[in-house]
């Protein structure tokens, strides 16, 4: 894996992006009026047309596109591209025409982020890939960089500090500075500014980078936070919400899912502060569009209110928190954890760590001694979950 890494970081070289795409249509109406907030480096950009931002239902993963254009060029940046096991991005391109992705971002390869990824580089004309450099073991991943090296795309690994105009867009990297080893910690996160109106995206990061970000000193405060980790409690902190400061929240998570995600905590933390939330799993795929000053919010639901939302979390984590509870994840948990599964001692637990993480409870068979029956055992105790 790292002589792949190797080949990338020394052949590849990192290009800034220009396109050509579909002029992103302009019709949708805008009803909210944003806060100030300073773009960057962006004062002389012209806002004659819409950025649009959907927030894609693609279910417990995530994916965003960013489309929007100037008087002579349109661009497209898409943030994650959904989980490995389906091609719900993909389709969502294709329904939308586009056919060309000017900058396809893995915050972090996690297989619910980077899923599909190698698809859209196949299918599609990709001119930059950004990724955090982190690396995994699993098949996803080798399958991404596989399609990194022979489409011959551009490539870059972000750190805290890079600018980057894009037309009438500007983009400010704010993590990582550094990479740790912790593949949630070195998620790509970004603050993008377009006008008077700001998003801001920081993948799975939890809460150690999110006081990182603030102590580092960046800019923060936006109109829209995607929050981290699915609505996990491990990350929206009070502090870096209080500094963020948004008047939208979006939640990408799936129906059920067995993580209870979002988490309680965090969606009372939302509404306290009065922030209008949207969540995937009851509002389906988000849009929101933006002139440079005012914002406007649309989904599959546009009926369903903030309060149907609060209904439906209360039915999820009815059902959810106590198998959360009772779950080992098998790609975050400890050695000791780890041995109270079925057919994990020491030593297979020693093993489990070093191939993490899985993108399947079948893939433990990749453990010495962990066969077809003893999955079945092991799914059958229902102990065993995946984290992401």
């Amino acid at each position: 894996m790292p002589r792949k890494i190797l080949f990338i970081l020394c052949f590849i070289t990192v290009l800034l992006v220009t396109a050509c795409g579909t002029q992103p249509s302009t019709e949708q109406s805008t009803v909210n009026t944003a806060p100030e907030v300073s773009s960057i480096n962006n004062e002389e950009a012209q806002f004659n047309n819409e950025l649009l931002v959907h927030y894609i239902n693609v279910g417990q993963a995530d994916a965003t596109l960013l489309e929007f254009s100037d008087e002579t060029e349109s661009y497209y940046i898409l943030i994650d591209a959904g989980n490995w096991n389906s091609g719900d991005v993909v389709s969502y391109l294709q329904k939308e025409e586009i056919s060309h992705i000017d900058i396809l971002i893995g915050t972090h390869p996690h297989a619910d982020h980077i899923g599909q990824m190698d698809q859209i580089l196949d299918l599609f004309d990709v001119t930059e890939v950004w990724m955090s450099g982190d690396e995994t073991t699993s098949q996803t991943f080798e399958r991404v960089l596989n399609a990194v090296i022979e489409s011959g795309v551009d490539y870059h690994e972000p750190r805290a500090g890079e600018v980057y105009d894009i037309g009438p867009l500007a983009i400010e990297v704010i993590n990582p500075d550094q990479l740790t080893g912790d593949i949630h910690e070195g998620s790509i996160s970004l603050r993008a500014t377009y006008g008077e109106v700001s998003f801001l995206f920081t993948g799975d990061a939890e809460e150690q980078t999110e006081q990182a970000m603030i102590d580092r000193g960046h800019q923060l405060d936006s109109t829209v936070l995607q929050l981290g980790h699915h609505g996990s409690s491990t990350s929206t902190t009070p502090a870096f919400l209080e500094a963020v400061n948004p008047e939208v929240a979006i939640i990408s998570a799936g129906i059920d899912n067995q993580y209870g995600h979002p988490h309680d905590e965090v969606v009372s933390r939302v509404e306290n502060a009065k922030i209008d939330l949207y969540t995937t799993f009851v509002h389906g795929t988000i849009i929101v569009s933006t002139d440079g000053k005012n914002y406007n919010v649309t989904t599959d639901e546009t009926e369903q209110s903030v309060d149907s939302f609060s209904e439906s979390t209360e039915s999820l984590k009815d059902t959810e928190i106590a198998s959360e509870s009772n779950c080992i994840d098998i790609n975050s948990a400890s050695a000791s954890e780890l041995e109270d599964i079925i057919h994990i001692g020491t030593e297979r637990a020693s093993q489990l760590i070093d191939l993490r993480p899985f993108e399947d409870i079948s893939d433990l068979a990749r453990i010495n001694g962990i066969g077809p029956a003893r999955i079945t055992e092991i799914k059958t105790e229902n102990l065993a979950c995946m984290g992401g």
